[in-house]
Protein backbone atom coordinates (compact mmCIF):
# COMPACT_ATOMS: atom_id res chain seq x y z
CA UNK A 1 0.00 0.00 0.00
CA UNK A 2 1.46 3.35 -1.00
CA UNK A 3 2.15 6.20 1.40
CA UNK A 4 -0.99 8.35 1.63
CA UNK A 5 0.41 11.74 0.65
CA UNK A 6 -0.41 12.77 -2.92
CA UNK A 7 -0.95 15.75 -5.19
CA UNK A 8 -4.22 15.77 -7.09
CA UNK A 9 -4.05 17.79 -10.33
CA UNK A 10 -7.44 19.07 -11.43
CA UNK A 11 -7.27 19.48 -15.19
CA UNK A 12 -10.71 21.08 -15.33
CA UNK A 13 -9.43 23.83 -13.04
CA UNK A 14 -6.64 24.61 -15.50
CA UNK A 15 -9.21 24.80 -18.30
CA UNK A 16 -11.40 27.09 -16.22
CA UNK A 17 -8.53 29.39 -15.28
CA UNK A 18 -7.56 29.72 -18.94
CA UNK A 19 -11.12 30.84 -19.61
CA UNK A 20 -10.68 33.56 -16.96
CA UNK A 21 -7.62 34.80 -18.86
CA UNK A 22 -9.72 34.95 -22.03
CA UNK A 23 -12.46 36.80 -20.16
CA UNK A 24 -10.04 39.51 -19.02
CA UNK A 25 -8.05 39.77 -22.27
CA UNK A 26 -10.49 38.79 -25.03
CA UNK A 27 -8.57 40.49 -27.84
CA UNK A 28 -5.12 39.12 -26.96
CA UNK A 29 -3.47 35.86 -27.83
CA UNK A 30 -2.59 33.78 -24.77
CA UNK A 31 0.94 32.52 -24.11
CA UNK A 32 0.47 30.02 -21.27
CA UNK A 33 3.57 29.96 -19.07
CA UNK A 34 4.42 26.33 -18.22
CA UNK A 35 7.99 26.73 -17.01
CA UNK A 36 9.31 24.71 -14.04
CA UNK A 37 7.33 21.62 -15.08
CA UNK A 38 4.20 23.78 -15.31
CA UNK A 39 4.71 25.17 -11.81
CA UNK A 40 4.94 21.62 -10.47
CA UNK A 41 1.75 20.42 -12.19
CA UNK A 42 3.49 18.39 -14.91
CA UNK A 43 4.50 19.75 -18.30
CA UNK A 44 2.52 17.51 -20.65
CA UNK A 45 -0.34 17.13 -18.20
CA UNK A 46 -0.83 20.89 -17.96
CA UNK A 47 -0.25 21.44 -21.67
CA UNK A 48 -3.06 19.04 -22.52
CA UNK A 49 -5.50 20.95 -20.30
CA UNK A 50 -4.23 24.25 -21.73
CA UNK A 51 -4.21 23.07 -25.34
CA UNK A 52 -6.58 25.88 -26.47
CA UNK A 53 -3.87 28.44 -25.61
CA UNK A 54 -2.27 30.19 -28.58
CA UNK A 55 1.24 29.52 -27.34
CA UNK A 56 3.37 28.18 -24.51
CA UNK A 57 6.31 29.78 -22.73
CA UNK A 58 9.06 28.06 -20.73
CA UNK A 59 12.77 28.19 -20.00
CA UNK A 60 14.04 24.70 -20.68
CA UNK A 61 14.83 23.80 -24.29
CA UNK A 62 14.44 20.07 -23.60
CA UNK A 63 10.92 20.74 -22.27
CA UNK A 64 10.13 22.77 -25.38
CA UNK A 65 11.31 19.91 -27.59
CA UNK A 66 9.19 17.44 -25.57
CA UNK A 67 6.17 19.63 -26.15
CA UNK A 68 6.82 19.89 -29.87
CA UNK A 69 7.40 16.15 -30.18
CA UNK A 70 4.10 15.57 -28.36
CA UNK A 71 2.36 17.25 -31.29
CA UNK A 72 1.84 20.83 -30.11
CA UNK A 73 1.99 23.22 -33.05
CA UNK A 74 1.43 26.51 -31.26
CA UNK A 75 4.14 29.10 -30.69
CA UNK A 76 6.60 27.77 -28.11
CA UNK A 77 8.73 30.52 -26.59
CA UNK A 78 12.00 30.18 -24.66
CA UNK A 79 11.75 32.94 -22.06
CA UNK A 80 15.51 33.19 -21.38
CA UNK A 81 16.44 32.52 -24.97
CA UNK A 82 19.41 30.34 -25.87
CA UNK A 83 22.75 29.88 -24.16
CA UNK A 84 24.89 28.46 -26.96
CA UNK A 85 25.07 28.23 -30.73
CA UNK A 86 24.31 24.51 -30.43
CA UNK A 87 20.91 25.34 -28.96
CA UNK A 88 20.09 27.42 -32.02
CA UNK A 89 20.12 24.24 -34.08
CA UNK A 90 17.44 22.78 -31.80
CA UNK A 91 15.43 25.98 -31.99
CA UNK A 92 15.54 25.88 -35.78
CA UNK A 93 14.81 22.17 -36.04
CA UNK A 94 11.78 22.30 -33.75
CA UNK A 95 10.41 25.65 -34.90
CA UNK A 96 10.76 27.30 -31.51
CA UNK A 97 10.63 31.02 -30.78
CA UNK A 98 13.24 32.67 -28.61
CA UNK A 99 13.64 35.75 -26.49
CA UNK A 100 16.64 37.94 -27.35
CA UNK A 101 17.80 39.96 -24.36
CA UNK A 102 21.58 40.54 -24.62
CA UNK A 103 24.25 41.24 -27.21
CA UNK A 104 25.92 37.84 -26.89
CA UNK A 105 22.77 36.24 -28.24
CA UNK A 106 22.86 38.59 -31.21
CA UNK A 107 26.43 37.53 -31.91
CA UNK A 108 25.58 33.83 -31.67
CA UNK A 109 22.58 34.28 -33.95
CA UNK A 110 24.73 36.09 -36.52
CA UNK A 111 27.42 33.41 -36.38
CA UNK A 112 24.94 30.55 -36.70
CA UNK A 113 23.10 31.69 -39.82
CA UNK A 114 20.08 29.35 -39.76
CA UNK A 115 18.52 28.05 -42.95
CA UNK A 116 15.09 29.02 -41.68
CA UNK A 117 14.22 32.41 -40.25
CA UNK A 118 13.65 32.31 -36.49
CA UNK A 119 10.86 34.17 -34.73
CA UNK A 120 12.17 36.27 -31.85
CA UNK A 121 10.79 38.25 -28.94
CA UNK A 122 13.00 41.27 -28.38
CA UNK A 123 13.06 42.21 -24.71
CA UNK A 124 13.21 45.79 -23.47
CA UNK A 125 14.29 46.50 -19.89
CA UNK A 126 11.75 49.09 -18.77
CA UNK A 127 12.59 48.95 -15.08
CA UNK A 128 12.58 45.32 -13.95
CA UNK A 129 16.39 45.43 -14.34
CA UNK A 130 16.66 41.70 -14.85
CA UNK A 131 16.73 40.89 -18.57
CA UNK A 132 16.51 43.08 -21.64
CA UNK A 133 18.14 45.87 -23.58
CA UNK A 134 18.16 49.41 -22.28
CA UNK A 135 16.25 52.23 -23.92
CA UNK A 136 19.48 53.46 -25.46
CA UNK A 137 20.44 50.05 -26.87
CA UNK A 138 17.02 49.03 -28.08
CA UNK A 139 16.67 50.93 -31.42
CA UNK A 140 20.02 49.73 -32.78
CA UNK A 141 19.35 46.14 -31.69
CA UNK A 142 15.95 46.22 -33.34
CA UNK A 143 17.43 47.48 -36.62
CA UNK A 144 20.07 44.74 -36.47
CA UNK A 145 17.39 42.09 -36.11
CA UNK A 146 15.24 43.57 -38.87
CA UNK A 147 18.21 43.50 -41.23
CA UNK A 148 19.17 39.93 -40.32
CA UNK A 149 18.42 37.10 -42.73
CA UNK A 150 18.22 34.82 -39.68
CA UNK A 151 15.20 36.58 -38.17
CA UNK A 152 11.54 36.23 -39.08
CA UNK A 153 8.74 37.72 -36.96
CA UNK A 154 9.87 40.17 -34.27
CA UNK A 155 7.68 40.70 -31.21
CA UNK A 156 8.49 43.42 -28.69
CA UNK A 157 8.22 42.48 -25.03
CA UNK A 158 8.89 43.62 -21.48
CA UNK A 159 8.09 42.46 -17.94
CA UNK A 160 6.50 44.35 -15.05
CA UNK A 161 8.21 44.53 -11.68
CA UNK A 162 5.32 45.62 -9.46
CA UNK A 163 2.04 44.78 -11.19
CA UNK A 164 1.15 42.47 -8.30
CA UNK A 165 1.53 45.15 -5.61
CA UNK A 166 -1.32 47.28 -4.31
CA UNK A 167 0.79 50.43 -4.64
CA UNK A 168 2.43 49.38 -7.91
CA UNK A 169 0.35 51.53 -10.25
CA UNK A 170 2.95 54.27 -10.63
CA UNK A 171 5.63 51.72 -11.47
CA UNK A 172 3.45 49.95 -14.04
CA UNK A 173 2.46 53.23 -15.68
CA UNK A 174 6.12 54.30 -15.88
CA UNK A 175 7.18 51.00 -17.43
CA UNK A 176 4.28 51.09 -19.89
CA UNK A 177 5.14 54.65 -20.88
CA UNK A 178 8.75 53.61 -21.45
CA UNK A 179 7.73 50.63 -23.56
CA UNK A 180 5.22 52.60 -25.63
CA UNK A 181 7.80 55.28 -26.36
CA UNK A 182 9.97 52.66 -28.05
CA UNK A 183 7.16 50.66 -29.66
CA UNK A 184 5.29 53.68 -31.04
CA UNK A 185 5.22 53.82 -34.82
CA UNK A 186 6.60 50.30 -35.21
CA UNK A 187 4.13 47.86 -36.68
CA UNK A 188 5.26 44.94 -34.53
CA UNK A 189 3.37 42.65 -32.13
CA UNK A 190 3.78 43.36 -28.43
CA UNK A 191 3.75 41.29 -25.23
CA UNK A 192 3.76 42.82 -21.74
CA UNK A 193 1.15 41.43 -19.34
CA UNK A 194 1.80 38.75 -16.74
CA UNK A 195 -1.00 37.37 -14.53
CA UNK A 196 -1.18 40.46 -12.32
CA UNK A 197 -1.27 42.85 -15.27
CA UNK A 198 -3.88 40.73 -17.06
CA UNK A 199 -6.18 41.08 -14.06
CA UNK A 200 -5.41 44.66 -13.01
CA UNK A 201 -4.11 46.63 -16.03
CA UNK A 202 -6.13 46.02 -19.21
CA UNK A 203 -4.17 48.76 -21.00
CA UNK A 204 -1.17 46.39 -21.01
CA UNK A 205 -2.83 43.43 -22.76
CA UNK A 206 -1.57 44.20 -26.29
CA UNK A 207 -1.14 41.31 -28.77
CA UNK A 208 0.09 38.58 -26.39
CA UNK A 209 -0.56 38.08 -22.68
CA UNK A 210 1.59 35.72 -20.63
CA UNK A 211 -0.42 34.21 -17.74
CA UNK A 212 1.48 32.11 -15.24
CA UNK A 213 0.37 31.72 -11.64
CA UNK A 214 -3.31 32.47 -12.33
CA UNK A 215 -3.54 29.43 -14.61
CA UNK A 216 -2.78 27.24 -11.61
CA UNK A 217 -5.45 28.80 -9.43
CA UNK A 218 -3.34 30.97 -7.15
CA UNK A 219 -3.62 34.72 -6.77
CA UNK A 220 -0.84 37.07 -7.92
CA UNK A 221 -2.00 39.58 -5.29
CA UNK A 222 -1.52 39.58 -1.53
CA UNK A 223 -4.75 41.49 -0.99
CA UNK A 224 -7.14 39.43 -3.15
CA UNK A 225 -7.80 35.72 -2.93
CA UNK A 226 -7.93 33.34 -5.85
CA UNK A 227 -11.61 32.70 -5.08
CA UNK A 228 -12.34 36.43 -5.36
CA UNK A 229 -10.72 36.32 -8.80
CA UNK A 230 -12.82 33.28 -9.77
CA UNK A 231 -9.72 31.09 -10.03
CA UNK A 232 -9.86 27.39 -9.13
CA UNK A 233 -6.94 25.58 -7.43
CA UNK A 234 -5.41 23.11 -9.85
CA UNK A 235 -3.31 21.30 -7.22
CA UNK A 236 -4.51 19.80 -3.95
CA UNK A 237 -1.90 18.16 -1.74
CA UNK A 238 -3.51 15.73 0.67
CA UNK A 239 -2.51 13.02 3.09
CA UNK A 240 -3.83 11.16 6.14
CA UNK A 241 -3.19 10.95 9.85
CA UNK A 242 -1.01 7.91 10.55
CA UNK A 243 -0.82 8.17 14.36
CA UNK A 244 -2.10 10.22 17.30
CA UNK A 245 -0.58 11.24 20.62
CA UNK A 246 -2.27 12.50 23.80
CA UNK A 247 -0.02 15.11 25.40
CA UNK A 248 0.09 16.69 28.83
CA UNK A 249 0.64 20.40 29.55
CA UNK A 250 4.30 21.24 29.01
CA UNK A 251 5.06 18.34 26.64
CA UNK A 252 7.30 19.15 23.70
CA UNK A 253 6.34 18.34 20.12
CA UNK A 254 8.75 17.14 17.44
CA UNK A 255 12.42 17.93 16.89
CA UNK A 256 13.88 20.55 19.20
CA UNK A 257 10.65 20.86 21.18
CA UNK A 258 10.17 24.32 19.68
CA UNK A 259 6.48 23.96 20.52
CA UNK A 260 5.26 22.97 24.00
CA UNK A 261 1.67 22.39 24.94
CA UNK A 262 0.03 24.76 27.40
CA UNK A 263 -2.89 22.38 28.05
CA UNK A 264 -3.82 18.77 27.42
CA UNK A 265 -3.68 18.32 23.66
CA UNK A 266 -4.30 15.53 21.21
CA UNK A 267 -2.09 15.76 18.15
CA UNK A 268 -2.19 13.89 14.87
CA UNK A 269 0.91 12.86 12.97
CA UNK A 270 0.49 13.36 9.23
CA UNK A 271 2.43 11.57 6.50
CA UNK A 272 4.10 14.54 4.83
CA UNK A 273 7.20 16.61 5.40
CA UNK A 274 9.87 18.70 3.77
CA UNK A 275 11.10 15.77 1.67
CA UNK A 276 7.68 15.86 0.01
CA UNK A 277 7.88 19.61 -0.60
CA UNK A 278 6.10 20.94 2.48
CA UNK A 279 7.98 24.01 3.80
CA UNK A 280 10.19 23.08 6.75
CA UNK A 281 10.05 26.66 8.03
CA UNK A 282 6.23 26.66 8.37
CA UNK A 283 5.57 27.82 11.94
CA UNK A 284 3.04 26.64 14.51
CA UNK A 285 -0.35 27.95 13.51
CA UNK A 286 0.04 27.30 9.78
CA UNK A 287 -3.43 26.19 8.64
CA UNK A 288 -4.20 22.56 7.82
CA UNK A 289 -7.52 20.89 6.98
CA UNK A 290 -8.43 17.68 8.83
CA UNK A 291 -11.64 15.91 7.86
CA UNK A 292 -12.80 19.11 6.19
CA UNK A 293 -12.25 21.26 9.27
CA UNK A 294 -9.58 23.82 10.06
CA UNK A 295 -6.69 22.77 12.26
CA UNK A 296 -3.20 24.10 12.87
CA UNK A 297 0.35 22.89 12.50
CA UNK A 298 2.36 22.46 15.72
CA UNK A 299 6.02 21.62 16.18
CA UNK A 300 8.80 21.57 13.63
CA UNK A 301 8.13 19.99 10.24
CA UNK A 302 10.34 16.93 9.84
CA UNK A 303 11.47 15.13 6.70
CA UNK A 304 8.52 12.76 6.44
CA UNK A 305 5.95 13.88 9.01
CA UNK A 306 4.30 16.85 10.62
CA UNK A 307 2.06 17.39 13.68
CA UNK A 308 -1.42 18.94 13.76
CA UNK A 309 -3.49 20.01 16.73
CA UNK A 310 -6.66 17.91 16.93
CA UNK A 311 -8.11 19.66 19.98
CA UNK A 312 -11.14 20.96 18.09
CA UNK A 313 -11.67 17.89 15.89
CA UNK A 314 -12.84 15.20 18.29
CA UNK A 315 -13.58 12.48 15.75
CA UNK A 316 -10.28 12.74 13.86
CA UNK A 317 -7.94 9.79 14.18
CA UNK A 318 -5.75 7.41 12.25
CA UNK A 319 -6.84 7.46 8.61
CA UNK A 320 -8.55 10.86 8.76
CA UNK A 321 -8.00 12.86 5.55
CA UNK A 322 -5.74 15.92 5.65
CA UNK A 323 -5.44 18.75 3.11
CA UNK A 324 -2.11 20.59 3.20
CA UNK A 325 -3.16 23.03 0.47
CA UNK A 326 -5.59 23.18 -2.44
CA UNK A 327 -9.37 22.82 -2.44
CA UNK A 328 -10.70 24.33 0.77
CA UNK A 329 -7.29 25.66 1.81
CA UNK A 330 -5.67 28.12 -0.64
CA UNK A 331 -1.99 27.60 -1.28
CA UNK A 332 -1.52 31.36 -0.91
CA UNK A 333 -2.77 31.22 2.69
CA UNK A 334 -0.40 28.39 3.61
CA UNK A 335 2.48 30.15 1.87
CA UNK A 336 1.77 33.44 3.63
CA UNK A 337 1.82 31.70 7.01
CA UNK A 338 5.14 30.08 6.07
CA UNK A 339 6.63 33.42 5.00
CA UNK A 340 6.82 32.62 1.30
CA UNK A 341 4.62 32.70 -1.82
CA UNK A 342 2.35 30.15 -3.43
CA UNK A 343 4.66 29.88 -6.45
CA UNK A 344 7.37 28.30 -4.27
CA UNK A 345 5.09 25.69 -2.73
CA UNK A 346 3.66 24.63 -6.08
CA UNK A 347 7.10 24.36 -7.67
CA UNK A 348 8.70 22.57 -4.72
CA UNK A 349 6.92 19.22 -4.93
CA UNK A 350 9.46 16.44 -4.43
CA UNK A 351 10.00 13.73 -7.05
CA UNK A 352 8.69 11.13 -4.60
CA UNK A 353 5.26 12.82 -4.44
CA UNK A 354 2.53 10.66 -5.96
CA UNK A 355 0.69 12.65 -8.66
CA UNK A 356 -2.92 11.76 -9.52
CA UNK A 357 -5.45 13.33 -11.88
Amino acid sequence: MSRPIQALIDLSALEHNLSIVRRHAPRSRVMAVIKADAYGHGLLRAAEALRPADGFAMLEIDAAVRLREAGYRQTILLLEGFFSTEELAWIEQHHLSTVIHHHEQLAMLSAYGPRRRLDVFLKLNTGMNRLGFTLEQFPAVLETLKASHAVGQITLMTHFARADEADGNESVVAQLRCFNAVAAGRNLPRSLANSAAILRYPQTHADWVRPGIMLYGASPFTGRTAAELDLYPAMTVSSRIIATQMLKPGDGVGYGHIFRTDRPMRVGIVAGGYADGYPRHAPAGTPVMVSGRRARLVGRVSMDMLHVDLSEIENAGVGSPVTLWGKGLPVDEVARSAGTIGYELLCALAPRMQIVT
